[in-house]
């Protein structure tokens, strides 16, 4: 066993670990963190995916021990207060979500996509999220979704403004111009 100490989602922990735990079963099993998926443990579908240090990593990739010393940011840890994060809120109201397995990783990924990119095009979304798979959406809603939640994360202003979001999936949501 292997001693580790990791902030997960504000709260530190301290822990034994067998070397070989993964950091998605670690989450899991270790600290009930349950919203991160346990997908295809091969890395190839991103269900798993959470932020280690700011940056999306796939959970099942990474060994527990080696985010000794760091912090990790689960689906679970995105909201404030209750309310959700403007990329929760945006699959939501974009209907970017069907069976809902890949959504926890995939919010995660088009979160780390939009701090990098605070106005992906369309292209650059697909191209963004091409390590998350979804078997159910096509995915044009979570291209709507993802570019919805960039022009909220970044005050409305955006090169892909709130009024090019394609809402024709969600005509109920509100485009501010």
């Amino acid at each position: 066993m292997t001693q580790i100490n990791v902030r997960v989602d504000g709260a530190s922990y301290s822990d034994d670990v067998e070397p070989r735990t993964l950091l998605v079963h670690y989450l899991r099993e270790q600290l009930g963190k349950v919203g991160t998926v346990v997908g295809c443990d091969t890395s190839n579908c991103g269900a798993c995916t959470v932020h280690l240090d700011g940056e999306a990593v796939k959970s099942c990739t990474v060994f527990a021990v080696q985010a000794d010393g760091s912090e990790v940011t689960t689906i679970e840890g995105i909201s404030q207060n209750g309310t959700l994060h403007p990329m929760q809120k945006a699959f939501h109201e974009m209907h970017g979500l069907q069976c809902g397995f890949c959504t926890p990783g995939m919010i995660m990924a088009s979160i780390d996509l939009v701090n990098d990119n605070p106005s992906p095009s369309e292209d650059e979304v697909r191209e963004g999220i091409e390590g998350n798979l979804c078997r159910c959406t096509g995915y044009q809603n979570i291209v709507r979704a993802v570019q919805q939640a960039a022009a909220e994360m970044n005050g409305g202003a955006s090169a892909t403004s709130p009024a090019a979001v394609d809402t024709a999936a969600a005509p109920h949501v509100a485009v501010q111009s």
